[in-house]
C-alpha cells in the first residue's frame, strides 16, 4: 500500500467515525431518557430533547450540503465536528432540562454538517469503480450507528452514569477530527455562489414547526388544538414560501432542476417511504419483547442486535451488486425482501417465538440494508461535483423527514389501537389498580408492573399488545408497498459509467498533488 493510499484510508476512517457518532446520537439517548429525566426532572419537557436534535439536523442538512458545494466539502465536515463536540461537552454539564434541550440543538446543528458530507466526500475522493464498495462501507456503518445506538446507550446508563452517553463522542469526534483535518487533501475547485438566506430563514423555521407538531401532537396537546393547528399552519405557510423563493433565486438550496432527474427523484421516494417503514421496526419490535414475551428493558437494545447484524451485511452487499446491475434492480431485489420481512412481522402473536421473531428481524434487516448504500449512491450518480453535497443532503434530509414523520403517524395508531383493546377490558373490571391507568405498554409491562397482574388479566392485556402491534406492521406494509413502487420508477443506471477511467485518472492526480 502506498503512502496516497495509507492518507486516504486514514480518510476513510474519520469519515466513518463522523458518521457513526452523528447517526448514532439520534437513537442513542432514547433508553437513557428515563434516568436523565429521573435526575434532571422535566418530565413534561422531555420529549425536547430528543426532537431539539432532530430538528436542527434535519435543517442543517440541505443548508450545509449546499454550502459545501460553494466552499469546499473540508472545512464544513470540521465545523460539523467542533459544532458535535462543543454540543457534547454541553449536554454532558447541563444542570435541568431545557439546558440539555438547548445544548442537544448545538449537537444537531453539526450532526446535520457531518453524514451528507461524509458520503459526498467519498464520492470525490474514489474512482466509480470503487465507489460500490466504499458505498456499502459507509452505509453499513450507518445503519450500524442507528440501530446500535440503543444498545450503546442502555450500557453506558446502567454502567456508568448518562452524562457518558453525551462525553462518549468526545475522543471518538476528536480522532475523527485529526484524521481529516491532517489527511484529508481537497481539490481547491470550488464555485462561488451566492447564499440563498431566503431559503434559509424559511426552512429552518417551517423544519422546527412540523417537528414540533409531530412530536407534540397527541402527547401534551391533542391533535385538534390551537397549538398543534397554529404549528402545521405556520409550517404549511412557511414551506409554500420556502418552495416559491427556490424558484427565484440564483442558486438555490434544493434546485428542482434535481428532481427533473428520475433517478434521483424516484431514489428519493424510496428513501422517504423506506425509511417511513423501517423506523416501525425498530421502535415496535423491542415493546413486543418486552412487553409481550416478558423480556428486561435493560437488555432491550440487544434485541435488535439480528436486524443490526443483518443491515450491516446487507448494506455491504447492496454497495457490491451496485458495481454489477443498475441501482432500480438491486433496489428492486432488496426492497421486495424487505416488504416481505414487514408482512411477516404484522403475523406475529403472543404464541410467536423469540427465535421466530429473530428471523423476521433478519429478513427486514437484509431488505433495509442495501438502501443505506444504495441510495445514497444513486443521489449523487448524475451530478458533478459542485452539486454533490446538495443532492446528498437532499437524499439524507428526506429519508431523516420519512422516519419521523412514519413514527408519529404508526405511533398515533399503535396507540389508539392499544388504548382501544385496553379500555374495552378495563369495562370488565370492576376494581382496574393505577397500573392499568395507562396506555404505555413499556409501563404497564414492565417486570415490576407484570408482577402485581392478576395472570387472567395480563394475558389479555399482553394479547391486545400484540395485537395492537401486529396490527401497526400490517398498516406499515402501505409505505412498504409505495416503497417498492417507486423503485420501478428508478432508471437503469449503474455505477461504473462511461467516464469512469477520466474521472479516476483526475482523482488520481488531485491526491497525489
Amino acid at each position: 500500500m502506498g503512502r496516497n493510499d495509507t492518507r486516504i484510508g486514514w480518510v476513510v476512517a474519520g469519515l466513518l467515525l463522523g458518521i457513526f457518532v452523528a447517526s448514532m446520537d439520534n437513537t442513542i439517548v432514547a433508553t437513557a431518557m428515563a434516568t436523565i429525566v429521573a435526575d434532571l426532572g422535566g418530565l413534561d419537557k422531555f420529549v425536547w430533547v430528543t426532537s431539539a436534535y432532530m430538528v436542527a439536523e434535519m435543517a442543517g442538512m440541505p443548508i450545509f450540503g449546499k454550502l459545501s458545494d460553494m466552499y469546499g466539502r473540508k472545512r464544513f465536515f470540521i465545523f460539523g465536528i467542533i459544532v458535535f463536540l462543543l454540543g457534547s461537552m454541553l449536554c454532558g454539564v447541563a444542570q435541568n432540562i431545557v439546558q440539555l434541550s438547548i445544548f442537544r440543538a448545538i449537537q444537531g446543528i453539526g450532526g446535520g454538517a457531518l453524514v451528507p458530507i461524509a458520503f459526498t466526500i467519498m464520492f470525490d475522493i474514489f474512482p466509480p469503480e470503487k465507489r460500490g464498495k466504499m458505498g456499502g462501507l459507509f452505509g453499513a456503518v450507518f445503519g450500524l450507528s442507528s440501530i446500535f445506538g440503543p444498545l450503546f446507550g442502555a450500557y453506558i446508563t446502567d454502567y456508568l452514569n448518562w452524562r457518558w452517553v453525551f462525553y462518549i463522542n468526545i475522543p471518538l469526534g476528536l480522532l475523527a477530527f485529526l484524521l481529516i483535518a491532517l489527511c484529508y487533501r481537497e481539490s481547491p475547485k470550488h464555485a462561488k455562489q451566492k447564499i440563498d438566506w431566503l431559503g434559509v430563514i424559511t426552512l429552518v423555521p417551517a423544519i422546527v414547526c412540523l417537528m414540533f407538531a409531530l412530536e407534540l401532537g397527541g402527547n401534551q396537546y391533542e391533535w385538534d388544538s390551537s397549538v398543534i393547528i397554529s404549528l402545521f399552519s405556520a409550517f404549511v405557510v412557511l414551506f409554500l414560501l420556502f418552495l416559491y423563493v427556490e424558484t427565484k433565486v440564483q442558486e438555490p438550496i434544493v434546485s428542482y432542476r434535481m428532481f427533473r432527474n428520475r433517478l434521483f427523484a424516484a431514489g428519493n421516494l424510496v428513501g422517504f417511504f423506506s425509511g417511513a417503514t423501517f423506523i416501525v421496526a425498530t421502535v415496535y419490535i423491542p415493546i413486543f419483547i418486552q412487553g409481550v414475551t416478558g423480556g428486561s428493558a435493560t437488555n432491550s437494545g440487544l434485541i435488535l442486535l439480528p436486524m443490526m447484524l443483518a443491515t450491516t451485511v446487507s448494506a455491504q452487499l447492496g454497495g457490491f451488486f451496485a458495481s454489477k446491475m443498475s441501482y432500480r434492480n438491486v433496489m428492486i431485489i432488496f426492497m421486495a425482501v424487505f416488504a416481505i420481512g414487514m408482512f411477516l412481522l404484522s403475523t406475529i402473536t403472543p404464541e410467536t417465538s423469540r427465535a421466530t421473531v429473530t428471523w423476521y428481524m433478519i429478513i427486514v434487516g437484509l431488505g433495509i440494508g442495501a438502501s443505506f448504500s444504495v441510495l445514497g449512491m444513486a443521489a449523487i450518480h448524475h451530478f458533478s461535483e459542485m452539486e454533490r453535497g446538495a443532492a446528498s443532503s437532499t437524499n439524507s434530509f428526506i429519508r431523516s423527514l420519512g422516519m419521523t414523520v412514519g413514527i408519529t403517524i404508526f405511533g398515533i395508531i399503535q396507540r389508539n389501537l392499544f388504548q382501544d383493546k385496553l379500555n374495552h377490558l378495563l369495562k370488565g373490571i370492576a376494581h382496574g389498580g393505577p397500573v392499568m391507568s395507562t396506555n404505555d405498554p413499556r409501563a404497564i409491562l414492565s417486570p415490576e408492573a407484570r408482577a402485581h397482574i392478576p395472570s387472567a388479566i395480563l394475558e389479555q392485556i399482553t394479547s391486545a399488545l400484540a395485537s395492537s402491534i401486529a396490527h401497526t406492521f400490517m398498516w406499515s406494509l402501505i409505505p412498504a408497498a409505495l416503497t417498492l413502487l417507486f423503485v420501478f420508477f428508478m432508471t437503469n443506471d449503474r455505477l461504473t459509467v462511461a467516464y469512469a477511467s477520466r474521472q479516476s485518472a483526475k482523482i488520481k492526480k488531485e491526491n497525489a498533488q
